[in-house]
């Protein structure tokens, strides 16, 4: 199974949180599953912290990959798809995560209701 991390999730998996469900940490720590951290959610981050908002390790990168996540670039599908998707949800982030997970054929690790709203597969 391929899945994509919402931007709290992604912190609460790297955090070890107990916010995760435990049906998400289960498919995280999945070394079958392939599991994606977007570079939407590494921006999303980055403005939190320079907000003074959000503390996360200051070499994001390099957590992620010895966590054992593999990144995720923006593409220009995810663009056309994101055009595509219905107003549900306004923040610009989440609608770029879905449009991903969307175009990546994953299921998107989210606690958000809003996210269901649209033709993806969401685990929580």
């Amino acid at each position: 199974m391929i899945l994509l991390l919402d931007t709290h999730a992604l912190i609460w998996a790297l955090e070890a949180s107990p916010r995760l469900s435990s049906t998400a940490r289960d498919a995280i720590e999945d070394t079958s599953n392939t599991v994606l951290a977007s570079v939407v959610s590494a921006w999303e981050i980055a403005i939190k912290r320079a907000l003074g908002q959000l503390a996360t390790p200051d070499d994001l990168e390099g957590t992620l990959v010895a966590a054992g996540f593999s990144k995720r670039l923006v593409t220009f599908a995810d663009v056309r798809r994101l055009e595509t998707l219905p107003a549900h949800h306004r923040d610009p982030f989440d609608r770029m995560l879905i449009a991903q997970a969307i175009e990546e054929g994953a299921s998107l690790v989210s606690v958000d209701p809003k996210v269901a709203r649209y033709p993806v597969h969401v685990l929580w």
